[in-house]
C-alpha cells in the first residue's frame, strides 16, 4: 500500500519555518537605529520651519513642502510604532526615549499607545474582540440598526473624511482624554475627601476609576507627553506667531494622521480578508490571510518605514522595520498567498467596512445589500405568498 503524500497548506509551511525566520531577522542593529532617527528627526523640523517661513513668500511653496512634510510626520508615527514594539534598537531604554520623542513629535503618547496596539497583534483577525480603527460592525449588528444609522455608519467610514479622523487622532483626542480626565480625577478627590478628611490621596487615587487609562504609569506617559508638546506649542506661537504655526500645524498632522489611518486600514480590511470568531481564530491563518502587503514604490516604503510589508510584521513584532523587506524577498514563497495591494487599489479597498460574521471575510456595503437583503426581500415574498395561500 503506497503512503499518502500529505500536501502541506501555506500555514503548515508558516508554522514549520517561522523559527528559522525570526532568528535570522529579528535582530536589531543600534547603528541603523540612530541613523533612521536621525534622518527623521531632522527633516522634521527643518521642513515645519521651511513650511511656516515660506507663508509669507508662496502659499505654492508652502503645500510643495507640506506635502513632504506630511510624509515625514507618518513616519515619525511608523518609528514610534517600532519603538513601541521594542524592536528599533536593541535595548528598552533608547527604544523608550526615542520612542517617547517621537510620540511627542505626532501628538501621540507612546507608552498608552502601545499598549492598545500589543492588543491589536495579539487579536488580529478576531473580530470577535477587535474591530479595527473604523470601529467594524459584524452583518448581525448592522441589520439590527435603524436605517438611519446605517447610514450614518457608512457615511462615517468614507475616505475623504480621512483628514477629520487624522485631526482627532493626533491633535484633538490625546490633548482631550488627558484634560478631562485630569479634571474628573480633580472632582473627585475634592468630593471624596470632602466626604472623609481622613483619607490619603494614595488610596483614593486607587479607588478612581476612569474609561481614559488603565494605569497611573499610562497616566504619567500622557502628561508627560501632553505637557513637553503644550510646551513646545506655545515656543512655536511666539517665535512663528499663533495663526502660521497651527495652519501648518494642524493640516500637516491631520492629513499625516488620515494617511496612517488608511494604512492602517487597508492592511487588515480589504476583499476577502480573514475576520474570524473567537472559536475558529488562528493566529497563523490571521498573518497569512487577514493582514496585507502593501506594495509600494521605494521612496513611500522609505516614508513608512516598510509598515507595507505589513505580514511579516504581524508573523513577528520583533522584525525591526529595517528587517522587513529582506525577510519578504527571501522568503517569497511562504508569502504567496498574502493580498497584494497597490496604490490603486487603496480607495476600493477602504470600502471593506462591514463584518460579515456567517462567511468569515469582510464585505463591503455593496457585497452586503446583494447578499442580505435580497435574502430578506425573497424571505418576505415567501411569507406573503404563504400568507396569502392560508386565506385563499
Amino acid at each position: 500500500m503506497r503512503n499518502k503524500t500529505i500536501k502541506m497548506t501555506p500555514t503548515d509551511r508558516l508554522k514549520e519555518q517561522k523559527g528559522k525566520l525570526i532568528n535570522e531577522f529579528a535582530k536589531r542593529n543600534n547603528l541603523t537605529a540612530l541613523w533612521q532617527t536621525l534622518n527623521t528627526i531632522v527633516p522634521y523640523f527643518l521642513l515645519f520651519y521651511l513650511a511656516i517661513e515660506s507663508l509669507s513668500v508662496s502659499y505654492w511653496l508652502t503645500a510643495l513642502i507640506s506635502i513632504v512634510l506630511i510624509l515625514i510626520v507618518m513616519r515619525v508615527f511608523m518609528m514610534m510604532h517600532d519603538c513601541g514594539h521594542g524592536c528599533l534598537y536593541e535595548k528598552p531604554m533608547p527604544n523608550q526615549v526615542v520612542g517617547f520623542i517621537m510620540g511627542v513629535l505626532c501628538g501621540v503618547p507612546q507608552y498608552v499607545w502601545s499598549k492598545h496596539h500589543a492588543y491589536h497583534h495579539a487579536t488580529n483577525g478576531n473580530w470577535s474582540k477587535y474591530r479595527g480603527p473604523l470601529s467594524v460592525l459584524s452583518v448581525d449588528e448592522f441589520k439590527k440598526l435603524a436605517q438611519k444609522k446605517q447610514k450614518s455608519y457608512e457615511s462615517n467610514r468614507n475616505i475623504l473624511l480621512a483628514p477629520l479622523g487624522g485631526f482627532m487622532y493626533f491633535i484633538f483626542t490625546p490633548r482631550f482624554t488627558w484634560l478631562k480626565g485630569s479634571l474628573q480625577f480633580c472632582v473627585f478627590l475634592l468630593k471624596e475627601k470632602l466626604k472623609d478628611k481622613s483619607k490619603s490621596f494614595k488610596n483614593l487615587s486607587h479607588e478612581f476609576e476612569t474609561g481614559y487609562w488603565n494605569t497611573w504609569q499610562e497616566y504619567a506617559h500622557m502628561a508627560a507627553n501632553n505637557l513637553v508638546l503644550i510646551s513646545a506649542w506655545v515656543l512655536a506661537c511666539y517665535y512663528f506667531g499663533v495663526l502660521n504655526f497651527f495652519l501648518v500645524y494642524t493640516v500637516v498632522l491631520s492629513l499625516a494622521g488620515a494617511l496612517g489611518i488608511i494604512l492602517f486600514t487597508i492592511q487588515h480590511n480589504f476583499e476577502d480578508s480573514y475576520a474570524r470568531d473567537d472559536e475558529s481564530w488562528d493566529y497563523f491563518n490571521a498573518a497569512l490571510e487577514g493582514t496585507s502587503y502593501l506594495d509600494l514604490p521605494k521612496l513611500l516604503h522609505w516614508f513608512t518605514a516598510n509598515i507595507g510589508y505589513h505580514h511579516i510584521h504581524h508573523l513577528s513584532a520583533r522584525i525591526p522595520n529595517y528587517k522587513l523587506q529582506a525577510c519578504h524577498e527571501k522568503y517569497a514563497p511562504l508569502f504567496e498567498g498574502v493580498k497584494r495591494i497597490r496604490l490603486k487599489d487603496i480607495a476600493k479597498s477602504f470600502k471593506y467596512i462591514l463584518w460579515d460574521n456567517h462567511a468569515g471575510r469582510m464585505i463591503t456595503m455593496a457585497q452586503y445589500h446583494a447578499l442580505y437583503e435580497e435574502t430578506n426581500s425573497l424571505g418576505k415574498g415567501k411569507a406573503a405568498l404563504a400568507g396569502r395561500s392560508s386565506t385563499g
